[in-house]
């Protein structure tokens, strides 16, 4: 046996991946609600993170230098100046030929995009406050959040990975999907740092995020708003393009981030 388990779990298996060995239960764990919690209070002592993964997105796993060897403000700047680059004509003159839209169809609406003409900087960290609750804490409940909302959180299975993080997680498990991997690892790391972002869901093409100190200015909002369209998640860049200032006001006090790639 690669690990020792804690007693109480549903059925599953021991499968090797990559350096380590997993245990996944062989279906949605029905007792979730009781058991997500234990498990996360745990980890300090068991060294295995719980994660709802869907099994046909389990991936080869990620070099752990990919990573490591990121540097994440250098990246996101260079990604900013292209992304500005191509959207600045639709920010600036959204209709340059107006099409016939149907009187029944709501034209999407102007996106005028980020308020910022070069790179900003990382969002800054939230503090961590005395009566806040940690990240294990608001992670608790966020499986039975999600899936009042995206039932398709009901066809993971409950895995259990020897990671000390989720960024950590998300990498050893990998992920077959259109997600930029190494950069999605390094921003969840960096977010888990500075929000106490919790990595608890990975089903198709989407990633759900719990946030223990999520921002509380729109000033912050604005910032982080560009690292989660920088991610190149499609829910958040065109699906459809939901317009900058308005993503970002939603971000303020907000426990729950959600990407999803095609």
């Amino acid at each position: 046996m690669p690990f020792s388990l804690t007693h109480g779990l549903p059925a599953g298996r021991f499968t090797p991946h990559g350096p380590s060995h997993i245990w996944i239960s062989d279906e949605f764990p029905r007792a979730l609600r009781e058991l997500w919690p234990r498990l996360l209070s745990e980890h300090g002592t068991t060294g295995l993170l719980p994660v709802l993964y869907r099994g046909d997105v389990i991936g080869e796993p990620l070099d752990p230098g990919l990573v490591d060897d990121l540097c994440l403000e250098e990246v996101l700047a260079t990604d900013f100046a292209e992304y500005r680059r191509r959207r600045l004509p639709l920010w600036t003159n959204p209709t340059p030929e107006p099409e016939p839209v149907p009187e029944d169809v709501e034209p999407w609406p102007h996106d005028p995009g980020p308020p910022f003409a070069q790179w900003p900087g990382l969002a800054p960290a939230m503090p961590v406050a005395p009566t806040g609750p940690t990240p294990q804490e608001a992670a608790s409940g966020a499986p039975a959040r999600i899936a009042r909302t995206d039932h398709g959180v009901l066809d993971c299975r409950l895995v259990l990975v020897p990671a000390r993080r989720g960024s950590d997680a998300l990498a050893l498990l990998g992920w077959n999907s259109e997600a930029p991997l190494p950069l999605l690892c390094a921003l969840l790391r960096s977010w888990e740092e500075r929000f106490g972002a919790h990595l608890v869901a990975v089903h198709g093409g989407t990633l759900d995020i719990s946030v223990a100190r999520p921002p509380r200015t729109a000033e912050h909002a604005d910032l982080l708003a560009l690292e989660h369209v920088l991610s190149t998640a499609n829910n958040i860049v065109d699906d459809p393009p939901t317009p900058f200032p308005d993503y970002a006001a939603d971000l303020v006090g907000r426990d729950h981030w959600s990407f999803w790639w095609d």
